[in-house]
């Protein structure tokens, strides 16, 4: 890692708030009634409840969406034995992985304790606080002791993710990767290259799947395990083959499948070359794999290889499992996570990615057609079925084995509950990144000579979401480069003062498009000197691909250059703006916000239609709210009438569009009250996502208070209906923010290049 890259994961995790979570409170607290009911005298209740029931604690407290991840830092990612202290951090990463994918609760817990019988009776004193513990980060053999005795002691989920996240997800992509292949676990010849606790789980669960014990050969740090060694515990023991071989070249030999759970580059393309026909090669070592995927696949065209890494096809990720299995064992309230839940997980998983992939995840990774094959054996991470596809699998499995104190019976009603779970966070940002990372466009960022943008242009390289093209003082910019200790390798730097040729072209092109709008030769081509009438005329004559400015200058003055260069698109004569807002209830689109003042009902069609576009091509199914004060002509008023107007254009001539109004935001936003109020409305049972303001000054006010007030991330605003990408930021946007709208005009562009 680049002393850079050590700078901002320090800035990361200590800026603002120090570390990555925090408690908030669910209930109401800002009156004294409020606060005489959560603690006292109220609280005494469900206190006497839950004495008289032990089991009315999950009724009355967190307790059954609550997971301990619990460790003592003996065996920290690849960084070993560091203390409890260091290890936090990792903690409080896998307590945020838990909250967006699943919505579980975690309270992470750092222990110092060396010994087994220290860690075990500290997790057991404190099984009544928690619906479910994570085991993470303890060094092998300790780590399956520790959880074999803590399942035996303790009468919840347990789960050591280190040893079974990896197994199930390589089990899943084991089963994909065989079928297509043709061969049956029973036959096949498996090689697995460590022996720590992930690779030992692995094994085992292999077994539990259909592998042969007999057809596998593992090797520690010292070579094949095998029965003629005499420093093996039980748990290698088990492994240990009577072949004669001693080396992992020897153990290559006609293998068919080949898991690596070591380090960096001990497999060769000669022991590939050894395999048997149609090999599977799982090169699951972290950052670097046993062998280089590309040298891998080059070695032959028959193999199915997959990694640990997220820029390879089919990635090993523990992601895709340990959120959803808790999920579904705290949502039965199961005694313990038994085998038949893991295998059920690993089948759910497998079977997901037989499914058609969806079309947001095909285009988050810019491919047209994904399908189950060598390249897509598991699933994505992204892919929004996995909650309501595995944690239902692992309930169910947990039931029909008898460990479910609470069965349940709904099992509709349950899949229904996960999906709206889901919008706690639907990964939007993550997939907008992965878009524009798949086909990165030309950004030019106007105001160049200020740190916050060079650090923005710094992240979108080093993500590989955008080629940055950096206008502004040339001097400036490599001094602000130095002072901050930003390394471009290569960078496109150009200061308008300087091009003096580039300036004429684009004042004569300029002048083409503004001759009869006021501008005269002269006039286009001393606008050029300002960087935001160049950065929009080198999008407009295709010497990049996107503009994004406004950090520093009012919007009035920014938008001008954008609308006099780039001119509205084919569809729409309106130009309008929208902000995202990332909320709980997932992303909310509200329009327009930025441009039209007083919009006409036409005004308002164009608008909704604008938005619809947009939102669909950021990979979310638009439901639109058109807002007023009224409900459903409740009340008069020339503004009711104009969006009345508008929503009848709607319905007759865009009848695939789901829109509704005039409606009032609290009825848009609450699905029950909308429903059971005006059961005529046309929004059905959908969640309203995306807000038509009837003017300029509700939406801008809307949605600075829901900024500010409400702590919404917002991002914008997103000018729509310029036919090029063009984007303007907020007056003082933060480097975050300013990386959003990058990854936003990159996916924008994707259109129009």
């Amino acid at each position: 890692m680049s002393d850079k890259r050590y700078t901002d994961a320090l800035s990361y995790h200590a800026d603002g708030r120090p570390g990555k979570i925090e408690v908030i409170p669910t209930k109401p607290y800002q009156t004294q009634r409020d606060l005489s009911l959560a603690y006292s005298p109220g609280v005494a209740e469900p206190c006497l409840r839950i004495a008289e029931n032990p089991e009315d604690v999950y009724k009355y407290t967190a307790k059954g969406n609550l997971v301990a991840v619990i460790t003592n830092g003996t065996a920290v990612l690849g960084l070993g034995d560091i203390g409890p202290e260091a290890s936090k951090p990792v903690m409080e990463g896998k307590g945020l992985l838990f909250k967006i994918f699943a919505d579980i609760d975690v309270f992470d817990i750092e222990l110092n304790c060396k010994t087994v019988d220290e860690f075990v009776a500290t997790v057991k004193a404190m099984e009544p606080t928690f619906g479910g513990v994570n085991l993470e980060d303890i060094k092998a053999p300790e780590c399956f002791e520790i959880e074999q005795r803590l399942k035996k002691e303790l009468k919840i989920p347990i789960m050591h993710d280190d040893q079974h996240g990896t197994a199930i997800i390589s089990g899943a992509a084991l089963l994909n990767a065989t079928e297509i292949v043709g061969k049956r676990l029973s036959k096949i010849k498996l090689v697995i290259n460590g022996a720590g606790a992930s690779a030992i789980s692995c094994g085992r669960l292999f077994v539990s799947l259909g592998v042969d014990v007999k057809n596998i050969v593992m090797l520690d740090s010292k070579g094949v395990i095998n029965i003629d060694r005499d420093d093996l515990d039980e748990n290698k023991a088990f492994f240990a083959t009577n072949r004669k071989i001693t080396t992992l070249e020897q153990s290559m030999k006609d293998a068919d499948v080949f898991v690596g759970l070591s380090k960096a580059n001990i497999l060769s393309q000669a022991m590939i070359k050894s395999m048997a026909k149609n090999p599977i090669v799982f090169a699951m070592a972290n950052p670097d794999p046993e062998i280089d995927y590309n040298l891998a696949i080059a070695t032959r065209k028959d193999l199915i290889m997959a990694t640990g890494r997220s820029d390879h096809p089919n990635q090993v990720n523990n992601v895709l499992g340990f959120p959803f299995i808790f999920r579904g064992a705290l949502d039965v309230r199961a005694t313990c996570i038994n085998e038949e839940m893991k295998l059920a997980a690993v089948k759910a998983i497998a079977q997901l990615a037989h499914e058609p992939v969806l079309e947001m995840v095909n285009v988050a990774y810019n491919e047209r057609n994904m399908s189950f094959g060598r390249n897509y054996i598991i699933p994505k991470p992204i892919d929004p079925r996995l909650i309501y596809k595995v944690a239902p699998a692992v309930a169910k499995a947990a039931v029909e084995s008898g460990v479910a104190k609470c069965p349940i019976t709904d099992w509709q009603a349950y899949e229904n509950d996960l999906k709206r779970r889901l919008g706690i966070d639907d990964k939007f940002l993550s997939r907008i990144a992965i878009q524009a990372r798949k086909s990165p466009k030309r950004v030019v960022f106007t105001e160049a000579d200020n740190y916050k943008i060079l650090k923005a242009a710094h992240i979108a390289i080093e993500d590989g979401t955008a080629i940055p093209i950096l206008l502004g003082q040339r001097h400036r910019i490599n001094q602000l480069i130095e002072e901050n200790g930003l390394v471009f390798d290569s960078i496109q730097i150009i200061d308008p003062a300087e091009e003096h040729e580039e300036r004429n072209r684009y004042g004569e092109k300029l002048y083409e498009m503004r001759q009869r709008k006021g501008m005269s030769l002269f006039d286009c081509k001393k606008v050029m000197v300002h960087r935001n009438y160049y950065g929009s005329m080198m999008v407009q004559c295709g010497d990049a691909d996107a503009v994004i400015s406004g950090l520093t200058k009012n919007y009035p003055s920014t938008i001008r250059p954008a609308l006099q260069v780039m001119g509205t698109n084919h569809i729409s004569k309106v130009v309008a703006g929208m902000y995202i807002m990332i909320s709980k209830l997932g992303p909310l689109f509200f329009a327009d916000t930025t441009v039209n003042i007083n919009p006409t009902w036409e005004d308002l069609v164009s608008i909704a239609l604008l938005t619809h576009d947009k939102v669909k091509k950021l990979q979310v199914n638009p439901v639109i709210a058109m807002l007023s004060y009224s409900n459903f002509g409740s009340s008069e008023g020339e503004e009711v009438d104009k969006i009345k107007k508008a929503v009848a254009f709607l319905h007759q001539n865009h009848p695939h569009i789901c829109v509704d109004g005039d409606i009032q935001a609290n009825y848009a936003i609450n699905t029950v009250k909308r429903n059971e109020i005006f059961p005529f409305n046309k929004l059905e049972n959908k969640q309203v996502n995306t807000f038509i303001f009837p003017n300029l000054s509700s939406g801008n006010i809307c949605y600075k208070l829901m900024q500010e007030i409400g702590g919404f991330e917002a991002i914008g605003p997103v000018l729509m209906g310029l036919n090029k990408s063009v984007h303007i930021l907020q007056l003082g946007s933060s480097v975050r923010e300013i990386v959003n709208m990058v990854n936003i005009a990159v996916v924008d562009a994707h259109g129009n290049t």
